[in-house]
Formats: C-alpha cells, sequence, structure tokens
C-alpha cells in the first residue's frame, strides 16, 4: 500500500493565494508550509506502524531535490507532480504506484490538517471492499482519494477547484459501475474563515504530554515542573512509583497530573503514556530540563518524513569537571550510533508510541533496548537543541567510577546478560 501527500514547495505569493488578504504573501506561505509538514508527518507515521506500506511525495514547484533539502530528509521518496491539471497529475502519480506495485493507493492533499493516522487506515480498509474512497471535504471538494486498481474516469472533467468536485467524480464512478466508499466529511482550509479552525487542527496535531517518572525527587521536582509550564505543552504526567517524600504532593500543588504506578521506569512511563491525550509524548527525566519552546522542536523533528523518535542533544549542567568530555563523548555517541538515551529526553508520536507496545518492562536499560527496536522501523533524530540534565550521578559516582560503569552495563546488555542482573551494577 503507497500514500501519496500531493504538495507545493513554500514560495511566498505562490502558496495559499486565498490567505493572502488575511495573512500576506509570507504568512500564507508559513502558513502552507506548517499545513503540508503536518499532513506528511501524519502519513510518515501511519507508513512507519504499517509493515508493507510506503510514502511518496509528489512536488509542484520544486525539483525532488529542493523537496528533500526543504523536508530536512535526503532519504524520502520525492518526485515532481508533472505537468497538466490536478486530475491529470493525480493521476499519474496514481499510476506509477500501481506500476511498481503498490495493490492498494491513497492520495491525500496539504489542506486538510484533521488527517491522521486513523483516517488513513479506514481508507486502506475501505478499499478491500471497494474500488474507490473518498474523503469529503465540507467545500464540495474531496481531502483524501483511495484507490484499489488504476482508475481514469473520475480523473476527467472536473472542475478542480469548484464546489462540485465529489458530485461530478461520484458520478463518474457510477457511471463506470465502480464501488465507493464514503469517509467521514472533514473541514480544508481554504479561506480566511476557515483559519481559526485550522489553527486549532494545527495545534491539537502538535499537542506534547510530558511524562516524568519519580522516586522521592521533592528536591527538583517543583523547579522541573516550573520549567516545563514556560512552554506550555498540552499535559504534564508524573508518574510517581511510590514516594516516601513530598515528591507527588509538590507536583499535584504545582499543576501536574499525578498518577500512582508501581515502581520501574518502564511501567511508570507506560501507565502514564497509557493515560496521555497529546499527539507527541515527551519521556524526561526527573533532573532534566528541555529547552525553551520544546513543543515547536519536537513537531518539527517527529514532522520530518521517516522520523520514528528523536531526543535532544545532550548538556550537563553545574560545573562538573569533566563536563565538556562527558557531552563529547554523548554527541560521538548519537551521531556514529543514532542511540540517544532517557537523560537526553525521548520523544515519539502518541500513535507510533502504542503500536509498538510501549518501553520494554525492563528494570534497567529500556531507553536504549527501545531506541534500537526503533532505528529498526525509521530514523532517530537529535534535535539542535539541547536539554540540561543534572549532574548528581556523576558527582554522586565520580566520574571514572560512573563511566566504567556504564559501559560494564553497556557491554552486558549486548551480550544479552540477563537485565536483573545488569542491574545490580547501577549506583
Amino acid at each position: 500500500m503507497t500514500v501519496i501527500v500531493m504538495t507545493r514547495l513554500p514560495c511566498a505569493g505562490r502558496n495559499k493565494t486565498r490567505l493572502i488578504p488575511a495573512l500576506g504573501a509570507e504568512g500564507a506561505a508559513e502558513f502552507h508550509d506548517r499545513l503540508a509538514r503536518h499532513a506528511i508527518g501524519r502519513a510518515s507515521s501511519f507508513v512507519l506502524s504499517t509493515p508493507g506500506a510506503r510514502l511518496l511525495v509528489r512536488l509542484e514547484g520544486g525539483t525532488p531535490i529542493e523537496g528533500k533539502i526543504w523536508l530536512g530528509d535526503n532519504r524520502v521518496d520525492c518526485r515532481e507532480q508533472g505537468t497538466g491539471d490536478l486530475g491529470e497529475r493525480m493521476e499519474l502519480a496514481a499510476n506509477e504506484a500501481f506500476s511498481e506495485g503498490a495493490k492498494r493507493v491513497v492520495i491525500i492533499g496539504t489542506d486538510c490538517p484533521s488527517i491522521d493516522e486513523g483516517v488513513l487506515s479506514k481508507a486502506f480498509t475501505a478499499l478491500e471492499k471497494s474500488d474507490l474512497v473518498f474523503g469529503p471535504a465540507l467545500d464540495g471538494g474531496y481531502y483524501l482519494l483511495g484507490l484499489a486498481k488504476p482508475v481514469s474516469a473520475i480523473f476527467k472533467n472536473i472542475p478542480w477547484g469548484g464546489d462540485e468536485v465529489l458530485e461530478k467524480s461520484l458520478l463518474a464512478a457510477r457511471d463506470e459501475g465502480l464501488p465507493t466508499a464514503l469517509l467521514n466529511s472533514l473541514p480544508d482550509v481554504d479561506t480566511p474563515e476557515d483559519l481559526p479552525a485550522g489553527h486549532a487542527a494545527l495545534g491539537t496535531g502538535s499537542s506534547v504530554s510530558v511524562i516524568i517518572p519519580t522516586l522521592n525527587e521533592e528536591a527538583i521536582i517543583e523547579k522541573l515542573l516550573e520549567s516545563i509550564r514556560e512552554s506550555s505543552p498540552h499535559e504534564i504526567i508524573v508518574a510517581d512509583g511510590g514516594s516516601t517524600d513530598r515528591t507527588m504532593e509538590i507536583a499535584k500543588a504545582s499543576g501536574a497530573r499525578v498518577i500512582a504506578a508501581s515502581r520501574g521506569r518502564a511501567s511508570q512511563m507506560n501507565l502514564a503514556a497509557s493515560a496521555a491525550t497529546g499527539e507527541f509524548l515527551l519521556f524526561l527525566h526527573a533532573d532534566t530540563f528541555p529547552p525553551e519552546h520544546f513543543p515547536v522542536i519536537i513537531a518539527g523533528t517527529l514532522n520530518r518524513p521517516s522520523t520514528a523518535a528523536g531526543a535532544f542533544r545532550f548538556n550537563l549542567d553545574g560545573d562538573l569537571a569533566a563536563s565538556a568530555l562527558i557531552e563529547f563523548l554523548v554527541q560521538v555517541r548519537c551521531f556514529f550510533q543514532n542511540t540517544p538515551y532517557g537523560d537526553q529526553g525521548i520523544f515519539i508520536r502518541r500513535h507510533l508510541f502504542r503500536h509498538l507496545g510501549g518501553y520494554p518492562e525492563m528494570p534497567v536499560l529500556e531507553d536504549i533496548h527501545f531506541i534500537r527496536h526503533l532505528k529498526k522501523i525509521g530514523r532517530v533524530r537529535t534535535a539542535r537543541e539541547s536539554a540540561l540534565t543534572s549532574p548528581r550521578r556523576w558527582q554522586h559516582g565520580g566520574v571514572v567510577r560512573t563511566f566504567i560503569r556504564h559501559q560494564l552495563m553497556l557491554a552486558a546488555y549486548y551480550l544479552k546478560i540477563p537485565p536483573r542482573h545488569i542491574a545490580r551494577m547501577r549506583i
């Protein structure tokens, strides 16, 4: 199965022209950029969680190389839309996908920010019994077209851009005797009147649930929660593993949602994730402070094609003597091994996290195991911005001793020594 996203390279004066009176030429292009990245991110998320699926981006107004640069992924399959009207370009895209082995094809644009993984899943399911699937837009067009085989008639003699697109397309399908299914109607964003709903949908689609597993963190939790709130995430969930100090009391007073969980970082994070409602999940250690405006950073990272998860760069707080060396070694590891750890703040789409079943229930190194699994299905990206982590474990155990112990634990993990034995090596 193939998902095709039809879009344009952002360019002032050429994107969302009906929004220019309200947003200006630059503003309209920037809004188109947000819509396009959002749609491609949703499509990519669906593909990553669907075995055998692939993503194609069909670009107008730019070359495939320009498209790859724009999207920040040189491995994305980006092609020019070709010439002709919208129908001719969609037919070309669909026929190419079928000729390359696709059994079912779904085409979407980028004007409907309400499209999500669930909508795409319903479209492909409907194609198991129908030749065509349409997602009706409220303006008389359609936001999605699904095909179970090459079809030509629905692309001919259609008044593209008008309010009869769906009606004429359905008539063409009926005349050809093609079984057709309809999805729920959704709004497009085309005119200034559509902007409030469009902004709301984009906001919902980029919301972040911050999840913090805690155990006796009263000394730092208030400062952490205050820092997080400054960036206005969707919600903050503290999953406490049985603190005997004032951690839960302080967290509640600071406005966080507090959940009592069985002890164990993996089980605590999984329980919180099951209750989260944000589009993205950010898992933070209680002594790790995310960068300013982290929800924007997370959305920008996870909306890049083929991205399974991300993390921030690693920086140590305070004046630990060896902090520069430790930070350098972490950067080298992330560059060459593409394996960030939990103290960098790991973020992922809620849809994909639940599809994968969450963190493995391990007493230690659950983050490494999880990231290794993610790397098999997509890219794990490290953002340029840094999270600030307390050096307390290095101070407590000593830099050299802590480093050696970490390496021994990693060696034991790769040698497949049971995690319960590795856990005894922790500081």
